[in-house]
């Protein structure tokens, strides 16, 4: 598969979209076709052949142009729609809302039972679990050091305010020469947008993000659930 420059004619640059075609199949127009580009050779490289000590006499030489595997060796020319290909991506987002996804999780095997320490006196939520099996010497040196080093714990958002720049920051590892793609905005059910910005108050309080204004929408949020169902 190769391109010309006068393929480029009227496709909107720079892109990245599927290759969607029509093809003609018994009288009936079929839209929406994919070209899978994963559907290829695999091709094995001499250096290869040499290790996997094969006969050199069962290699010949092969001078014609290579255009198919089936033994079929027509040439064809197909075109492909870039509005299409768009539609197509944008059908998918819109079926993907609706859509509930499940993700199973197996319980990890036990190998060693924990207890559950609690390091600040009348604080329920501020503990950690330490294992059964260590000696009663081992088990109170653990506790006193870790109670002793409850500055490094961070229990919540409010723990950590302020974190400086030098020492860790987020950014997009993007090309600033490449346009963002430009996503359809979703609008989110009560429930998750609920949970959505009780998060981003979460880190606006600890000084984690901070407000900006873009002239164009981005990218939408993903929301993930919990194994604790949050």
């Amino acid at each position: 598969m190769y391109f010309l420059e006068e393929d480029a004619r009227g496709v909107k640059q720079p892109h990245d979209d599927p290759l969607v075609i029509m093809i003609m199949i018994e009288g009936f127009n079929t839209r929406r076709v994919l070209v899978n580009s994963g559907s290829s050779a695999d091709i094995i490289y001499l250096p290869a052949f040499w290790q996997l000590k094969l006969d050199p006499k069962s290699l010949r030489p092969f001078e014609s142009p290579f255009v198919s595997f089936s033994g079929d060796k027509g040439v064809g020319e197909i075109k492909g729609d870039q509005v299409l290909a768009r539609e197509c991506y944008q059908a998918v987002l819109a079926s993907r809302e609706n859509y509930t996804w499940t993700i199973e999780e197996k319980t990890p095997e036990i190998v060693e039972k924990l207890e559950t320490i609690e390091l600040v006196e009348g604080s329920p939520a501020k503990t950690t679990q330490i294992g059964t099996n260590l000696s009663p010497r081992m088990k109170e040196g653990i506790i006193n050091f870790l109670k002793d080093n409850l500055d490094v714990f961070a229990w919540s958002h409010k723990d950590m305010p302020g974190i400086p720049t030098s020492l860790i920051q987020h950014r997009p590892n993007v090309d600033p020469k490449k346009k963002p793609v430009l996503q359809k905005r979703r609008v989110f059910a009560p429930e998750r947008n609920k949970a959505l910005m009780d998060e981003v108050n979460k880190l606006l309080v600890a000084k984690f993000i901070r407000e900006v204004h873009y002239p164009e929408w981005l990218a939408n949020v993903v929301m993930v659930k919990k194994a604790n169902g949050k």
